[in-house]
């Protein structure tokens, strides 16, 4: 099996990369954000506010072990995922432009948006909001980390206790899990685009 090395400069551009992409779907209007083309899909929006709700496990625990880990004397090496943890973060990885491993989604990851009323410009603004804050501390979580021995502190993941991971772990298993719906964004734009021709 191949190794899955883990760097925080190759996380980092992989999340602004995110970031970026997230920061251009603000200028699509209102209708373009939270329509749902086909049914049984979500939308926009609710892609955005299930990003949200899947990095809430992670906040408390980054924010109480980070400062628990002690500094690291040694030049930071890349962190080898452990064969479990690599196979739940490959599961996550889209493939190109593809996402593998179509899955259910945890009712508790579920996005809680009222369809039938009209989700309006207030509430898609305060789900941005709250996608760049979280997504800034999770920058800010890799960032701190840089410096630190990363391998004695784990994490329990979204999952449940079934996955542990330690923090370089955790950060690749959430930008995956990032990229995965960036291409599903995509699928919806382009069935958008096919509908409206």
């Amino acid at each position: 099996m191949a190794k899955l090395l883990l760097t925080p400069e190759n996380q980092i551009q992989r999340l602004n990369i995110v970031l970026n992409n997230v920061k251009s779907l603000q200028e699509l209007d209102t209708d373009v954000l939270t329509n749902v083309s086909i049914p049984d899909t979500w939308s926009i929006i609710e892609v955005l506010a299930h990003l949200n709700i899947a990095y809430g496990p992670y906040r408390n625990q980054l924010d109480e072990v980070i400062p628990k880990m002690t500094d690291s004397n040694e030049e930071q090496k890349p962190f080898r995922a452990r064969p479990w943890q690599k196979m739940i973060i490959e599961m996550q990885r889209p493939k190109g432009t593809r996402r593998k491993w179509k899955m259910k989604t945890m009712k508790r990851f579920e996005p809680l948006l009222d369809r039938k009323n009209i989700i309006g410009k207030e509430k898609v603004k305060e789900i941005f909001r709250e996608f760049f804050e979280l997504h800034g501390h999770l920058k800010d979580s890799i960032l701190k980390s840089r410096n630190k021995d990363v391998s004695k502190i784990k994490i329990t993941s979204g999952i449940g206790p079934i996955v542990k991971f330690y923090p370089p772990e955790s950060f690749e298993f959430l930008l995956c899990h990032l990229e995965r719906h960036m291409v599903q964004i995509d699928e919806i734009l382009n069935q958008q685009k096919v509908l409206t021709q």
